[in-house]
């Protein structure tokens, strides 16, 4: 056994539950089943409100959380990642079956799953990194605003047959039968918003959305209100195990389908390996991207065989699961088991469970998935970054997914060419250049025990940044102070910038600090964005290592007459 685990981790195939189960033992275990039974109730009504959302009866979304969730722990390369369905794939989704109908969703799911288990196997994990920053916010605020577009209905329980997929007519549509609201759809959603934000202030071990579930389901299932339900509308959750469903293979569809089954696949790749880099830094892990593209290709793969949707990491389900304790994959099964254990014997309840309350459950999920904090951040940086932001937003939400993300790539490479082009300068050397040089060199330059000195070399633009993994990966080791050399880097850009901050970050929260210095025209212009003071001090910027070197010295005394 112990041959064949060295021989997956040689070629970097080995998933984190065979590493974890080596060294398991019953405090592990303990927290664990915790974590999972937590984080099980947490995804329990967000499962049902995708699955809906999507235009698929509400176990679906379950089926997928069960199925997926498990294969997605057990072989995947994060240890606390919890998958399943998620509101990325949630406009996607409708889309797909709205078009091609559900035995066309489960062929795109299929297909999408086996583009993830290539690019797994294939070692491309690692190429998602290198979509920029602008074209990821863009896409995500945009999902959240139609994700939040396709509550309305059910918050406000507007009485309308078919709500249109397409955002404008959506929104015409919905203020057309205004006046149509339910008074008592609308007091359960507002009553289930102020209970998940109130329990986000009272406590982070309770969760909000599944007490604002049990109250709003006693409140309907006791009083009587006339409200949309579950079994209203879709005549309640069958109990039992996920059945097997063999997809209909229809090679017609094939053709209309690639697009969206490549749509399907980068969004799980991306919204997979964005959470296990959330949950990297809240757990001080670090996950294997290839492995995790092959375990989010096996469930894609298996979730349609079981009725269920497409899959991938859950960003806010792995931050409960961290939260909770959890410490391994195993946190990840328990979740799926519990899941089970509820659709098995408790599924007849989920008859009662009121429309509004999901919808506000949603609403919250969507409003947390914007990354809304990050626009701020985004305006201080070049035009260009918020042109790319703007134009992936707008197409979002106004035109295509699959638009949006293929547009905003080819604008990021058209500015990628453009800034490398305009930061490649040809000049004679003279004697200044040279007398200016010195100060800049390390050749005469004494560097202190206390001190480590890292440099970035060429452009520093989306694709590049996961190079700085090479400090991080070394902190516990680092001195107390580390230098950035910029001399040699020739470009600058809004993700190569974000990284530079959260390195600043993490190396302030060790006790450390980061210094800057020797930066060329362009990426001093970026960095003297008033945002990225925050990260690192005005002080802290430099004009060359000699300046760093002196301002090392410094807040290495200042350090030692804090302690003394």
């Amino acid at each position: 056994m112990s041959a064949i685990v060295d021989a997956l981790k040689r070629r970097g195939l080995a998933p984190k539950l065979v590493l974890a189960l080596a060294h398991y033992d019953r405090r592990k275990a303990a927290a664990d089943i915790i974590a999972g039974v937590t984080v099980g109730l947490v995804a329990l009504p967000l499962a049902m409100a995708f699955a809906i959302s999507s235009g698929m009866p509400p176990q679906a979304g379950i089926y997928t959380a069960i199925v997926a969730g498990t294969i997605i722990s057990a072989c995947g390369g994060s240890r606390v990642q919890i998958g399943g369905p998620t509101g990325a794939f949630v406009v996607i989704v409708a889309g797909i079956v709205a078009v091609h109908g559900v035995d066309g969703l489960f062929m795109c799911t299929l297909m999408a799953g086996v583009l993830l288990l290539i690019l797994g196997l294939t070692g491309m994990g690692t190429a998602v990194r290198f979509i920029p920053r602008p074209v990821v916010i863009g896409f995500t605020n945009g999902i959240a605003i139609l994700i939040a577009s396709t509550q309305i209905r059910d918050l406000f329980g507007l009485q309308i047959d078919k709500v249109p997929g397409d955002f404008l007519p959506r929104m015409q549509t919905l203020a057309a039968h205004v006046q149509t609201w339910s008074p008592a759809a609308t007091l359960l959603a507002a009553a289930t918003l102020a209970i998940i934000v109130l329990m986000t202030r009272v406590s982070k071990h309770v969760p909000g959305s599944i007490v604002a579930l049990l109250l709003g389901t006693s409140a309907v299932a006791f009083l009587g209100w006339d409200v949309e339900t579950i079994g209203t509308r879709f005549g309640g959750i069958p109990s039992g195990l996920p059945p097997i469903h063999l997809p209909k293979f229809h090679p017609a569809l094939i053709g209309g389908l690639i697009m969206p089954a490549v749509t399907v696949a980068m969004l799980g790749a991306i919204e997979s390996l964005m959470s296990a880099v959330v949950a990297d830094r809240m757990s001080g892990d670090r996950h294997n991207s290839n492995m995790e593209l092959v375990a989010q290709g096996l469930a894609n793969i298996a979730s349609p065989l079981f009725g269920g949707l497409p899959a991938t990491g859950a960003i806010a389900r792995t931050a409960t699961n961290i939260r909770s304790g959890a410490r391994t994959p195993v946190a990840g099964i328990v979740h799926a088991v519990t899941l089970l254990l509820i659709l098995m014997f408790a599924a007849p309840l989920a008859r009662h469970i009121p429309l509004a309350v999901l919808a506000a459950i949603l609403m919250v999920v969507a409003y947390n998935m914007g990354e809304w904090s990050e626009i701020p951040d985004l305006f201080r940086l070049t035009k260009t970054d918020v042109a790319v932001w703007l134009v992936t937003l707008t197409l979002t939400v106004f035109a295509d997914l699959t638009v949006a993300v293929g547009v905003g790539m080819m604008l990021a490479a058209l500015l990628f060419i453009h800034r490398v082009a305009e930061t490649t300068t040809v000049t004679v050397v003279t004697e200044d250049y040279v007398r200016d040089g010195v100060a800049h060199s390390l050749q005469d330059k004494e560097i202190p025990p206390y001190v480590a000195i890292f440099r970035i070399h060429g452009p520093f633009l989306f694709g590049a940044t996961e190079k700085l993994r090479l400090i991080q990966d070394h902190m516990d080791t680092l001195p107390e102070i580390v230098i950035l050399r910029l001399r040699n880097m020739t470009a600058l850009d809004g993700t190569g910038l974000h990284a530079i901050g959260e390195l600043a970050d993490a190396l302030t929260a060790s006790g450390r600090h980061l210094l800057l210095c020797g930066a060329r025209h362009q990426p001093a212009l970026v960095m003297n964005r008033p945002g990225f003071h925050r990260h690192v001090a005005a002080e802290n910027i430099c004009a060359h290592v000699e300046d760093a070197l002196r301002r090392a010295r410094d807040l290495h005394q200042q350090g030692h007459r804090d302690t003394a």
